[in-house]
Order: structure tokens, then C-alpha cells, then sequence
């Protein structure tokens, strides 16, 4: 009976997840530790891991839903512990350069992709659009990941880093909700667009607000109960909650569980409200619990990424391939290094900065699939978006490695 549960209402057997799962998670540790002993970021070996075993070389695992949802459980997760260890005053105190740092980043590659795109190669409007859209992502979970394990992922730069890519993030999605209306009414709706806008930023001011008090409470049971093994699978729950009501609001889900980690990190607390400040053995627990399900689940996302590349959908013998997509990852690498000028610092803060907001990752492919399924742009221009967001990809935790070496 078992057997013929279907992960995915009748395609994938779930004991086929599971031979899936195991050979993704065997392999991202076993290219984790390779790339480690080579120098390498692991991440990128986590991220080779998916680009062997998917559709570019052995065709061994396909990106099916099940992995994608778990995937997703991963970024939300990791994303859920950067908020915990976020140190929220700092990141107030560098709000503005984290603002800065986002328009710089998102405006210079948008306009540069487009105008590449449109004036010199000859696209069409909608499909200039799109390829100056998927240059604007950055790809935080992979940032957040070379940070932490570079061990830097707490100093003022990385902070900068860590509200810009959020904020570019928000951007990629106005930006794709904006072009997705664009493409079918051949119309721009300002009013939609602000009104978007609006909804996210009211919830990143309610929903810290609202996940504290939400824990205040379970800790308030947890202790009548005298039991706190309760704590870890409520705020699992509470992550979902706060990632499906970020969703709602038509922000990244990402942010929901990055807001409900600073509502529970030991430096966040609500002006004239300090009793409900959690106690920090509530926050031990929370840690205890959520560490494991990070160390992994966040793996699975990196190997989706992998997985997420078609390196064969590319006509490396094609001219016009080359052409296009080397002019592209010169925009997508000055536009995002550029960002890091804008920062404060000396030389090696500002270019660490730029060069973290560099991988595109799964946001940038998302752009392109959206492009691909309203025929947006042909299968040429997809391969160099494709092409593009793996070389940013690839190129920054290398170059990080370099900058913040000791």
C-alpha cells in the first residue's frame, strides 16, 4: 500500500523520494568536504553536487516538487537562523547603506541588462525587460551560507549585505509581478505595483511585532506545562506561519521566517514592551531544536540549485551565445560590484560587499522560467540567463574566499 503513495500525486514513488533524498544529501557532504579540502567554498560543492547529478550531466535525479518544497524548507530555515544571530541593532544602524547598497544593485543591473539586451542585440521590449530583471537578484541563501562559513557572517559589512539582499530580493519580486502584468495587458499598472510595495512593508513592521508575542506565549505554556520539548516544533511552526503570511502579503516567503528570526533573537526588543523579551533559555531551545533541521535541509536547497541548471539547453558552439552572455556577465558583475562602493569602509569591506551580493542562484533562474513560460524570450535567450546566473553563482564564493581570507 505504502508503495504506491505518490510523492507528487502519481509521478514520483515516494520510496523514489527517498533514494533521491539519501543520494542528495551523501553527495552534498561528500562535494562539500572535496571542495572544503580544495580551498573551495563547500557550497559551490553542494551546488556541483546538483549540477552532476541533474539534468547537465548524469540525469540521475530530476528537480521534482518534493525536492523543490523541501529545498524551500531550507532557505526558509537558514534564513530563520540568520534572523536568530542577527544583531538587529547593527542592522538598524546600517539600514541606509543596506538601502543604498539595494537600489545601487538592482537599478545598475536591470538598466545595464536592458539596454545590452535591447540596443545593441536587438530584443524586443518585454524580452529586454526580463533579462534586465533576472540581473537584478541576489541569491541570499548561497551569500548568507559563504559568510557563515567564512565565519564573518556577523561583522558590519556582512550585516550591510544581509538587509540589501533582502531588499533586492523584494525587488526581484515587485519587479517580476510588475513585468508579469506588463506581459499580459501590455500595460504598466503603477497602482498594483505600489500597492505591493505597501503590503510588504507593512509586514516587515507587524510581523516581528506578532511572532514575538506568538513565542511570548508559547514560552508562557511551556512553562505551566513544565514541558519545553514543545518549544522547538511550535516555532517550526511559527516559521511556517510567519513564511505562508509573508507569502500572503506578496513578499518572499523567505522574509516571513527571517522576520520571525529576529522577533526570537536575544537583541530584539520592542520599545516600552521589554517584559517581553524571551528568556534566553527559551532562545537555547529554539536553537537546539531548529540547528539540526538547518544543517539538513539547507544542503538540499544548494544541490536544487544545481539540479535547477540545464548546462545542456546550451549551444557553446553558437557565437551569438557567447557574444550575448559575456556582455551580460560583464553588467551583472560591475552592477552588483558597483553596490559595494556605495557602502562605507575601506576597499576590501566595499568589495566584499559587491562581490556578496553577486550570485544570482534559484532568483535569477526563476526569472528566467517565468520569462520561458510566457514566451517572453526564446530558448537562446534563456540559455544565457541560464548561463549567466550559474557563472555569478560560481564566481562569488571564490572571490569572497580571496577578500575575507585572514
Amino acid at each position: 500500500m505504502a508503495a504506491a503513495v505518490s510523492a507528487e500525486g502519481g509521478g514520483l514513488d515516494v520510496h523514489t523520494l527517498f533514494l533521491h533524498l539519501a543520494i542528495i544529501l551523501f553527495s552534498a557532504k561528500l562535494f562539500g568536504t572535496i571542495f572544503k579540502r580544495l580551498g573551495i567554498p563547500p557550497v559551490l560543492g553542494e551546488v556541483f553536487a546538483g549540477i552532476v547529478l541533474g539534468q547537465s550531466l548524469l540525469g540521475l535525479i530530476p528537480l521534482s516538487e518534493a525536492i523543490k518544497v523541501l529545498a524551500e524548507l531550507g532557505v526558509i530555515l537558514l534564513l530563520f537562523e540568520v534572523g536568530l544571530e542577527a544583531d538587529l541593532h547593527m542592522l538598524m544602524r546600517v539600514g541606509i547603506w543596506s538601502t543604498l547598497v539595494a537600489i545601487v544593485g538592482a537599478a545598475l543591473p536591470f538598466a545595464g541588462g536592458f539596454v545590452v539586451s535591447y540596443y545593441l542585440f536587438g530584443l524586443d521590449l518585454i524580452a529586454s525587460l526580463f533579462m534586465g530583471g533576472a540581473l537584478t537578484a541576489t541569491s541570499i541563501g548561497i551569500t548568507v551560507r559563504v559568510l557563515t562559513d567564512l565565519n564573518k557572517h556577523k561583522e558590519r559589512f556582512s550585516q550591510i549585505v544581509l538587509g540589501a539582499a533582502v531588499l533586492d530580493d523584494i525587488t526581484g519580486v515587485v519587479i517580476l509581478a510588475a513585468l508579469y502584468e506588463f506581459t499580459k495587458t501590455k500595460e504598466v499598472h503603477l497602482d498594483a505595483t505600489i500597492n505591493l510595495v505597501i503590503h510588504i512593508a507593512m509586514f516587515f513592521l507587524i510581523a516581528p511585532i506578532a511572532a514575538n508575542i506568538l513565542a511570548k506565549i508559547l514560552s508562557f505554556i511551556a512553562k505551566k506545562m513544565g514541558d519545553f520539548d514543545i518549544i522547538p516544533a511550535s516555532v517550526m511552526g511559527l516559521i511556517l506561519l510567519a513564511a505562508y503570511a509573508a507569502h500572503k502579503f506578496g513578499s518572499p516567503s523567505i522574509l516571513g521566517s527571517f522576520t520571525a528570526g529576529l522577533a526570537l533573537s536575544r537583541r530584539f526588543v520592542i520599545p516600552f514592551a521589554a517584559a517581553l523579551r524571551l528568556e534566553e533559555g527559551i532562545i537555547k531551545k529554539v536553537e537546539e531544536g531548529i540547528n539540526p533541521l538547518v544543517w539538513t535541509l539547507a544542503p538540499i536547497f544548494f544541490v536544487s540549485v544545481g539540479l535547477a541548471l540545464n548546462l545542456k539547453a546550451i549551444d557553446f558552439s553558437s557565437l551569438e551565445f557567447w557574444t550575448f552572455s559575456s556582455a551580460l556577465i560583464i553588467v551583472a558583475i560591475l552592477g552588483k560590484v558597483a553596490s559595494g562602493f556605495v557602502a562605507p569602509g575601506n576597499m576590501r569591506e566595499k568589495l566584499s560587499v559587491g562581490f556578496s551580493m553577486l550570485p544570482r542562484g534559484e532568483v535569477g533562474l526563476i526569472f528566467a522560467e517565468f520569462g520561458r513560460s510566457f514566451k517572453a524570450i526564446n530558448e537562446v535567450e534563456y540559455a544565457v540567463i541560464v548561463f549567466v546566473v550559474a557563472i555569478t553563482t560560481l564566481i562569488a564564493p571564490i572571490v569572497l574566499k580571496i577578500l575575507l581570507k585572514d
